[in-house]
């Protein structure tokens, strides 16, 4: 933890295992774009398939407005990038990325469910509104786990000795 920061917040981002000391190698930009690939070709795919089990199962909200593809694909999309996005930056803050990560989903999907329930509010039809809570939660799972499986965090190498590829028995050779 950086010195100059005060001891409260230095608290703070101890509970929430912000410590700017990761002793992992950062996932690899190829990875994390691969990953993020897959998160929105992910989420899009299972918004899909809960609109349609959704419409199955309740026919009444058929045609309901926030089902069509282009009302929920555009801001999937949207919440999906900035995922991906926060992705490498919490590999870089934190030694337990995947556990901050995992908080974050969480704490995103509950603020993410603030509007759904306003709609509910504002009188909306309810099984329409938790079939969009269901996608909210699906696309965080997709995401988080697109992300920390496609696009680990690798321990660090210790030592100078290498232990993989062509060149793990370079030393030997000598």
């Amino acid at each position: 933890m950086p010195a100059e920061l005060p001891p409260s917040l230095g608290r703070v981002l101890g509970l929430v295992r912000v410590d700017f000391a990761p002793a992992h190698r950062q996932p690899s930009a190829g990875r994390v774009a691969a990953a993020s690939i897959v998160s929105v070709a992910g989420s899009l795919a299972v918004d899909a398939l809960l609109v349609l089990i959704g419409t199955a199962v309740f026919p009444a909200t058929r045609g309901y407005v926030h089902f069509r593809f282009s009302d929920y694909a555009k801001l999937t999309v949207i919440g999906v990038v900035i995922a991906c996005l926060a992705w490498p930056i919490v590999t870089r803050i934190s030694s337990s990325p995947r556990w901050l990560f995992a908080w974050m989903a969480v704490l995103v999907t509950l603020v993410l469910w603030l509007p759904d329930l306003y709609l509910l509010v504002r009188g909306q039809p309810p099984r329409a509104v938790a079939v969009l809570m269901a996608m909210h939660l699906a696309i965080a799972l997709v995401t988080y786990n697109s992300l920390v499986r496609i696009a680990p965090v690798t321990p660090a190498r210790t030592g100078t000795t290498p232990t993989s590829g062509p060149d793990r028995y370079a030393r030997h050779r000598m």
